[in-house]
Order: C-alpha cells, then structure tokens, then sequence
C-alpha cells in the first residue's frame, strides 16, 4: 500500500477515532495515488495510525477503515459485514425492512445497504468502496442469500467522489413491489423507483412512538407525508381522520397504495407545497390534535443552517395555529447540521411569538439500525421532538 503522512492535527483526528480526514489535515501523499486507492496512514514522525482508501478528487479524501491494524480492505470488508448482520439479528428489530450497513456507522465509510424482505438495495457512494464492490457483493451474497440487489448508489454523492452512476439490478431479481411490515402496518416499496434505497427505515420506532398517543376522534396532519408512515400508522392507532401533503406525485401515489394495503378509508391526500398549505389551512381555520412535519433536509451543509431554521420556525409556528389544546406536534429534522437543540430554540421561539406554551413529551432519534458512533458525530443525524400544546 502507498503512505499517506498526516498533519499533527490529522493525527490527533485519527486518535480521536475520526474516520474522516480532510485535505488540511494531510501533510503528504503520493502523486500518482488512484482515485479510491488503499492506503497507509502515518503520524508526521512516522508512527502506523491506520489503514484507509484516498481520493484526492473528493472533500474527504481520505476515510479510515481500521485504526493501529494493518490490514487489507478486502479482509475488513469480509470481516466488518457479516458482523454488522449479527448486530441486526441481536437488535430484534420489529421488521422484514432495515438497515444491514449504516456507513461509517458499522465503520464501512461510503457504503450503505438496506434490507427488504429478502432483496436488498445498496448504495456505494465513494471511490474507495468502488473498487471492493466485487468482494462487498460476494460477502453480502454469501451471508444474506438475497434473492435480489439493486443499486441505489447517490448521484450527487458518487459525482463528488469523480464517479458515474447507474441504478440498476446487479444480482438476481428484483420485484416491482416488495410489501414490508413494521409493528403491524404494512408498506409497499418500489425499489426501482422509490427514494434513497428504497424507505424511510430511520423513522421505524419514531412512527410508532408518535403513533401511541393518538386518542379516540383524533384528527391528524402528516407534512412532507412521502410514502405516508406517520399518518398510517395514525390510522390503525384509531384516528377518526388522517390528512396527508405532499407535493410529489409519487408520493401521493405510495400513499393510496399504503392506506389500501392497512384498510385506511377516512383520509384526504394534499399534492402540493406545505408552506402554502399551512396558510391555507390557517385562512380556513382548519384544527387538528396531531401534526406531523417530516421535511427532507433543510440544511445539506453548515451554510445552509440559517435559512434551514428560518423554514423550521415558520413550520412549527403555522402548525401551532393549526392544533387543538392539549394536540401534540412532531417535528424532525434530518440534518446533521441543524442539531436538537436548535430544534428547541425554534420550537421556544414560535411558542412565544404564538403566545402559546409547549411541554417535551418525547425526544426522537434514527432507529438502532441506524448506529450512531459516539466518535462520529455524524452519524447522529436524525432528531426529534414531540410538542404537547398545554
């Protein structure tokens, strides 16, 4: 393997078990080095950190695999997943869909793989994972006997690494339709076609959590409602009525499949912006004792954090307007870069200028498999709130 020399604070990166090093923590590496390339890591005085793959086209170029280990990537990968599919086994997880591979969450940085009742849909997002994607196949083949695979990888992810994509079957084959079911309600996945690798199995525990407090003659609100898991589950909770918004057509499309498939009758569908929805609904004087805001991320980087909140606070303060006393709201977001704590100042925010006081009834993360490395700070990306109106 080439050596790459790392920078004292590239070095005290890596013993804080960072799996990212970026380029100003990189004193030298070799100037013929591949895009995705094995590599050893070295301390500026010499000193084994690790093993890694380096791409100098990305901006992360170089992402630790093992730390104080000399190993190659081939055996880490044979090594690292099948321990993550005895980690899901041990998690008990109450679903045929979930997540087998979480990136740098099951120490696999640039490789996700997602579990759908025998099929599964990957996404091999860097340079590095590229060019072990025969021995990533060949272990997930040998240790999950899927009946199918399909590529999911991230364009806009894969562009970065300097990489072409193409979402395709790549082993077996995949139905139109795969039908999972979690805590009893049941979804339909359009692997072909849908979102990511397929579902939001991040929400899994948070769908039922919120689900819990419906009460008899609730009338609920589900935003950004994509395949529509929180209204659903609303619905088989007892809701008296489930009204969902979104503005894809696909959306709206999952969600008169998936309100078929759980025998959900009293719901109305909204295809169409949220932000002017809410006004709408306001005008109307439209009231609801559930409100769900569920919106893709708001902020994608640090810049983007500012206008990310401001799309928060008019969320939660319109929604406000919207509930009934004692209604509870459940807001999420999904962005490393907007934290729980920012959620909290918005929610604080919108209930003074709403004159309206709020209670925590409960804080929400991704589903356990979806591992957060307390090392890894961005692997906690996904938090939540649910809002009492008291």
């Amino acid at each position: 393997m080439k050596k790459v020399i790392l920078k004292k604070s590239g070095e005290r990166a890596v013993l804080s078990f960072s799996q990212w090093i970026y380029q100003n923590q990189i004193k030298k590496y070799p100037p013929n080095i591949q895009k995705g390339e094995a590599v050893e890591v070295y301390s500026p005085d010499g000193r084994f950190l690790g093993v890694g793959y380096f791409n100098p086209e990305s901006k992360i170029p170089l992402r630790i695999l093992s730390f104080f280990e000399k190993k190659s990537l081939e055996e880490i990968v044979k090594e690292r997943i099948p321990t993550a599919i005895q980690h899901r086994k041990e998690l008990n997880i109450n679903s045929n869909g979930y997540r087998v591979i979480h990136s740098e969450g099951d120490f696999l940085s640039g490789l996700v793989v997602d579990y759908y009742d025998g099929y599964l849909s990957i996404q091999i997002n860097t340079a590095g994972m590229e060019r072990l994607r025969e021995v990533i196949l060949n272990t997930l083949i040998k240790h999950l006997s899927p009946k199918g695979i399909i590529d999911k990888s991230d364009e806009k992810v894969r562009q970065k690494e300097g990489l072409p994509t193409e979402n395709k079957v790549i082993y077996g084959e995949i139905p139109d339709r795969v039908i999972i079911q979690e805590y009893g309600v049941k979804f339909a996945v359009h692997l072909k076609e849908g979102q990511k690798t397929g579902f939001f199995l991040d929400q899994r525990q948070n769908r039922k959590v919120v689900a819990n407090y419906i009460k008899e003659g609730f009338k609920v609100l589900d935003l950004f409602s994509n395949a529509g898991g929180f209204g659903i589950h609303a619905g088989k909770k007892g809701a008296s009525f489930v009204k969902f918004v979104d503005i894809s057509t696909t959306a709206v499309s999952q969600i008169k499949e998936n309100c078929k498939l759980n025998n959900i009758t009293n719901y109305q569908i909204v295809e169409g912006d949220v932000f002017d929805f809410l006004k709408e609904e306001r005008e109307k004087g439209e009231r609801y004792n559930l409100i769900v805001i569920d919106p893709p991320s708001f902020a994608k980087t640090h810049r983007e954090k500012e206008g990310g909140l401001r799309g928060f606070k008019y969320l939660i303060l319109n929604s406000i307007k919207l509930l009934e006393k004692k209604g509870y709201i459940a807001v999420f977001s999904c962005s490393y870069h907007i934290q729980q704590e920012d959620l909290i100042k918005v929610s604080i925010e919108a209930s003074k200028d709403t004159k309206t006081q709020l209670r925590i009834t409960e804080f929400m993360y991704q589903d356990k498999d979806h591992p957060v490395l307390l090392n890894m700070p961005n692997t906690l990306y996904l938090k939540g709130l649910l809002l009492e109106r008291v």
